[in-house]
Order: C-alpha cells, then structure tokens, then sequence
C-alpha cells in the first residue's frame, strides 16, 4: 500500500546501530551504522543502485516511488547512476531470489521495500556480507539494515481510525464496523492496525476484522461479502479499510449488497482511484503519504552509503529498531488525512496528479461540488 491538510508529527525512536560492510557484528547483529565501514573504497558517480519493490497492485510504487528514485540518483550522480529496479509481484521467495542476484552481480548499494520482513533477513545480511549497504524504504525489514525512511506507521493507522469515528459521529455505536487490516508480512500492517485500535477501542463495536491476505482487493472485497453476509446488511455502519486498493474491493460489495448510502470508508496512498471515490461520496478518507519527499531521501540514503559516506543527522535524524537490528538511522516523514476538502492543497498542489487526472468526465460534477477548477 496506500493522502487545509493537518500533518501529524513523526515520532523519535531510538538508540545504536551497526556499520555497512563491518567485517564482525554483535551479538545483536549491530554496530555503529552511520556509514560504510572505514577501510570502503570511495565510489565515483558511476553507480548502480538495486530497487526492490514488494508489489504492483498499490500504484504508487511504480507510478511515484520507482521515477521519483531513479530521478534523484540521476541528480545526485551527475546522471552516471543507474537504477536496477526489480518488481516481486508479492512473492516473498521471488524477490529474496532477486536480491541475491544483485549481490551476485555487485551492485553498489540496495533500497529495498520488502514483501516479507522477517524472509528477506537473510538476503539482506548476504548484503552485508558482500559489503553492498541496504536502505529500508517503506517497510522496515530484518538483517542488517543500514538506513530507513518511511512515515510513522502507528500514526498512519491512528489517522485512519479518528477520521472514521469523525465520520460516524452520533452514530458511532449504532451498529457495527468491519476491520479489514493489511497483510501480516508487511510489518507496517500491524503498526497500521494498533494504530487504528488505539483510537477506535471502545468506540465502535468491531463485528467482523480481518489480516488481509496480500493487500489484494479482490481478498478485500471477499471479506467484505463475508462480513456483510455475517452481521447483516442494516448493521455495517462503517469499515476500517488499510488502504485505497483493498477499499476499491470492499466498495463493490457495499455496493452487490445494496447498502445505501455507502457507509464511511477509510484508505491509504491518495491512489487516484482512490481520490474519485472520496470526490464521488464513495470513500471517505485516504492517507497521503508525501512520495515526493521518501522516494528521494531513500536514493539520497543510497548514493551516500555506495560511496562510503555517512548517512549523517541531517538526512536520517531518529533512529529504530528490529529484531535483529539496534538504532538503524532513520528519517520518519508526517501523513496527511486526506478527504474532499483539502484534495487541492494535497495531492494536487504537490504535482501528484494534474486537475485533468482526477476531473475525468465521470467526475466532473463532483470537482465542482468540490470547488475543484
């Protein structure tokens, strides 16, 4: 996955790391990771960086985050840089087979997006071991990460559940809301999903929640039929969706059910899909997440560690943890709740999408309701 604006602060997190290319690590698997190990060969300009992208059925990745990377490693390397981009397709053991083969074939650094976090510990420490440093985009995986960039996840989901309950209002326990969380490999899923509990815990009643199997809309929308089919058509008042794509799925079976008006349903990524929706009174909330500031930072990240330098405060400012790696350095970038009313100081006034794009024919009417122009 997976958007007037209200940014929400980042929070800090914290402590050590360890060091790209070291030679032994820790008991933790960690040392001081700021930068490549010492005795690293500085690197000129022309440089190969691996992307790893986990899937293409969330459109950001290839339509944002892929052309964002490539263009800041072009300007970063005085276009002498080159981007390796690989796709997994959600496929855990495909996309660790396709990090191996970029150790194999030396390229200088690794931004990985992972599909799996914890499978891909291993290609990620043979990384290490071959001296190629990994930057974290997106999702924070295992091993011996060297930096990370993303957005405060737990925020993300905390977000998505006050712009539900703000949405129901008064009706808030008059009758029941289904959950439908992202997939349990993708370790932001779980911070999405205690960030929307923390907020929505003992304000609505949950009839049905579910961890949805690869973030595939057509998994959402067959919960969904599910769900409706388990708490009965009159009583679903709401749905927590993780984001846009699995939204799209649960809206047709809002839809095949005859529930009218469609109740209040939440998203993630301002996919354009997405935002017509929100435009056309179908969804009622995405999160935006910025692209144009991540996808750069990570190729800045990477740049940096292939040419043995440090990825210093400036760039990574905070620092997080995994299970297998202390204080990796770490830039947290804020979200915004996206609804009708600020689309044209968002995802509009930051390039994402051109008027044209959103105010298709079948949204016209909706982008003048919307004072779109």
């Amino acid at each position: 996955m997976r958007r007037a604006a209200v940014a929400v602060a980042a929070t800090g997190m914290a402590v050590s790391l360890a060091a790209c290319g070291s030679a032994k690590e820790s008991d933790n698997g960690s040392k001081d990771k700021g930068s490549s190990s010492s005795d690293s060969k500085k690197k000129g300009d022309a440089l190969k960086i691996g992307l790893l992208l986990p899937e293409n059925q969330t459109a950001r990745y290839e339509k944002f985050d892929k052309p964002l990377i490539e263009k800041k490693v072009k300007d970063l390397t005085g276009g002498k840089g080159e981007v390796v981009y690989v796709n997994a397709k959600q496929e855990a053991s495909t996309q660790s087979q396709q990090m191996d083969t970029m150790v194999t074939n030396q390229v200088d650094a690794i931004i990985l997006d992972a599909v799996d976090a914890k499978a891909i510990s291993s290609s990620v420490s043979k990384a290490k071991s071959a001296g190629i440093p990994v930057v974290a985009f997106d999702r924070l995986a295992q091993g011996p990460i060297d930096s990370y960039v993303s957005f405060d996840n737990k925020v993300v989901g905390e977000t998505q559940g006050k712009a539900l309950l703000k949405a129901l209002g008064s009706k808030a326990k008059s009758g029941e809301i289904v959950m439908m969380n992202g997939a349990i490999t993708d370790p932001n899923a779980g911070d999405y999903k205690k960030g929307a509990h923390s907020v929505l815990d003992g304000k609505v009643k949950v009839g049905k929640e579910y961890d949805t199997k690869e973030w595939k809309p057509e998994n959402a929308n067959a919960n969904m039929e599910g769900a409706i089919s388990a708490i009965g058509k009159k009583k679903v008042i709401g749905v927590y969706s993780a984001n846009d794509g699995m939204a799209g799925g649960i809206i047709t079976a809002l839809k095949a059910a005859g529930i009218k008006p469609i109740p209040p349903v939440t998203g993630q990524d301002a996919e354009l899909a997405g935002v017509q929706r929100i435009l056309a009174g179908e969804q009622y909330m995405s999160v935006y997440k910025p692209y144009v500031q991540e996808g750069p930072i990570a190729a800045e990240m990477a740049v940096k560690l292939a040419k043995g330098e440090k990825v210093d405060s400036s760039l990574a400012p905070t620092k997080v943890d995994t299970p297998t790696t202390k204080g990796i350095p770490s830039k947290i970038l804020p979200v915004v709740s996206l609804t009708k009313d600020n689309i044209q100081d968002t995802v509009i006034k930051d390039g994402i999408y051109k008027l044209s794009e959103i105010c298709t024919a079948a949204y016209k009417a909706d982008c003048a309701k919307a004072g779109l122009k």
